[in-house]
């Protein structure tokens, strides 16, 4: 009678790969995580009871085989797991590295409400995919046949690319248009190496590359080329622009130096990475050394921030969120990393005013100031009542106000939509009240003829799970209407 593989999370405990020291990790950018061994990742994978119902699957937007390709790993059977991985997901290793698997799959882990703790997915899905890289497993898809269409698409972040990925498998032309230099989206400028190495994501876009499809970089449609010129170049167009509008603090004397947007600072970092040389970086707006940091902020954009702030020098770091700890919409992963690297999170406090004078507040008679930024006036707050949506909402606590030092505040508040229809001249295009774009259910198609829209342009800032799965979604779809005109036609 054959061993039973699978079961095995009775009697063995969950274990991630080991994480490395944070007095030394904090100084770089590599990744903190080690890759699990094989036979390390063959014993935790080993752990999934195999359930009936996989909630892991129902509740990962690409609803990849969770199941299956932890079974084929606990087997010895790798390169047959990477194909079940790679079957539903266009980068499994990047989704492996970044997505937050606490609220997703391993948060829906059968075994985990069951009180044994999840399976160490996420970490399984890198360990599957680094190795298929390093076998050689992962092939170019070039096409087999060639079809005389042609799409263009607005954007080189995942959503973008992930349809690009499927688009040019069945043989159709595919150019895309972007306004940065590298291909990636925030993939390759929004988030940190030590969250994402970029010789991953640049391994992944020379991939597609030679699959055919075509990058026009350093490109901003509406400045460097027009809508309707893209439009014209081609039978589809795919909208993938991301939302890159910072949020910003409403508060006064918000025009002092030393006040930065999270994307702006993120981007200098991640250049720096790649050995660019970043003017703003070295007359020190965008360098935290030697300086007290103090990002506004509790989602993941945030948790980057203290993160970045910390390896470049900084002589303090801390994180205001207006809400509790279980309250923060960032992960709770990444804020333990950030405890653990030297971060402190000042929860209940809400920024009131910048100031240049490192004096007791007082906000009845802050006159408007300039110059450099040396402190933060901060409102002490508490969870009252809670709003429509069942969220408790934040209230000050009158008199509570105090001044925190700091040299740099990073603005890491969220991102809106840029006003496309003005940008471009498309009064037609139609956006919600949000001003992300209305698009057609499942298929991503607005009312413009041939114009589709993918991800965070949509959804708003969301995560790059949800992008990829947009894409995969809107390139089935064009793909289906060809097939449609096809038959139509030869009826």
């Amino acid at each position: 009678m054959a061993k039973q593989p699978m079961l095995k999370f009775v009697n063995l405990e969950r274990q991630m790969p080991e994480k490395r020291i944070a007095s030394t990790r904090n100084k770089d950018f590599l990744e903190i995580y080690s890759e699990f061994a094989g036979a390390k990742a063959e014993e935790q994978a080993s752990r999934c009871s195999q359930c009936g119902v996989p909630y892991c699957q129902s509740h990962c937007p690409l609803h990849n085989n969770i199941p299956d390709w932890l079974k084929l790993t606990a087997e010895g059977r790798l390169q047959e797991a990477y194909e079940a991985s790679q079957a539903t997901n266009t980068f499994p290793e990047i989704c492996g590295r970044i997505c937050p698997q606490d609220r997703l799959c391993e948060g829906n882990c059968v075994i985990e409400h069951s009180g044994h703790e999840t399976v160490t997915i996420g970490a399984i899905e890198k360990y599957i995919t680094d190795t298929a890289w390093e076998e050689g497993w992962v092939k170019v898809n070039k096409p087999v046949n060639s079809v005389d269409k042609s799409v263009g698409i607005i954007g080189a972040g995942p959503g973008g690319l992930a349809a690009a990925d499927r688009l040019r498998q069945e043989g159709l032309e595919v150019i895309i248009y972007d306004r940065y230099d590298r291909a990636g989206g925030l993939l390759t400028y929004g988030i940190p190496g030590f969250k994402l190495e970029k010789d991953v994501v640049m391994r992944r876009n020379e991939q597609l590359e030679k699959s055919g499809i075509k990058f026009v970089l350093n490109t901003n449609v509406g400045v460097d080329i027009t809508f309707d010129e893209i439009r014209e170049k081609h039978d589809f167009v795919i909208l993938a622009t991301g939302v890159y509008k910072a949020r910003g603090l409403d508060i006064p004397n918000s025009n002092l130096n030393g006040k930065v947007a999270a994307l702006d600072y993120l981007t200098a970092s991640n250049r720096l990475s790649f050995g660019d040389k970043v003017k703003e970086f070295e007359t020190g707006t965008f360098n935290a050394n030697g300086k007290k940091v103090v990002v506004i902020g509790g989602g993941d954009t945030a948790m980057d921030c203290v993160r970045t702030a910390v390896r470049q020098g900084a002589t303090s770091v801390k994180c205001l969120y207006r809400r509790d700890r279980a309250n923060m919409p960032g992960s709770q992963r990444e804020v333990k990393n950030a405890e653990e690297e030297g971060v402190i999170f000042e929860w209940l406090n809400s920024p009131k005013a910048l100031s240049n004078e490192l004096t007791d507040p007082d906000l009845l008679n802050l006159e408007a100031q300039e110059g450099d930024l040396k402190g933060i006036i901060v409102q002490k707050m508490r969870l009252g009542d809670p709003d429509a949506t069942g969220r408790r909402t934040p209230e000050e606590i009158i008199g509570s106000e105090y001044l925190e030092e700091a040299d740099l505040v990073i603005e890491a508040l969220g991102f809106e939509p840029e006003d496309l229809p003005t940008l471009w001249d498309q009064p037609d295009l139609p956006v919600s009240r949000w001003g992300t774009i209305k698009v057609e259910y499942e298929t991503g198609k607005t009312n413009l003829e041939k114009v589709y829209a993918v991800g965070d342009i949509v959804r708003g800032a969301s995560l790059v799970v949800w992008a990829i799965k947009d894409g995969r979604e809107t390139a089935n779809a064009i793909l289906s209407e060809i097939e449609a005109t096809k038959v139509i036609a030869a009826e």
